[in-house]
């Protein structure tokens, strides 16, 4: 994929309800943009892939491993591959995820 793009012009995909996402994929790793709407959540949950969370803007709580912080514009954590991990809108957010391997259902 040597292609010019622009986050603005990828269709927009709900995947859980409160969270809207664009994806950008590459041969190992996909780069999420996320739109996510206050009081959404995410369930308690883990996967192989290791993911890299980065606050754009907004607050939200995040649990990793039993441990809550609330994360706000340019937090960034690792999250580990097979850790479980959670998490909710305190506001409206913007945040960037990426995960390796890349997230074959983000296609």
């Amino acid at each position: 994929m040597n292609k010019k793009l622009n986050i603005k012009n990828l269709k927009s995909r709900e995947i859980i309800s409160g969270f809207n996402g664009k994806f950008v994929n590459g041969e190992n790793i996909t780069w999420a943009f996320w739109d996510i709407k206050k009081d959404s959540s995410i369930p308690e949950h883990f996967h192989i892939h290791e993911q890299i969370m980065h606050v754009i803007s907004g607050s939200f709580s995040f649990t990793l491993e039993g441990e809550t912080s609330v994360f706000k514009e340019g937090d960034t954590i690792v999250i580990p591959s097979n850790h479980k991990h959670y998490g909710t809108a305190l506001t409206d957010c913007k945040i960037m995820d990426i995960f390796c391997p890349k997230r074959e259902e983000y296609k």
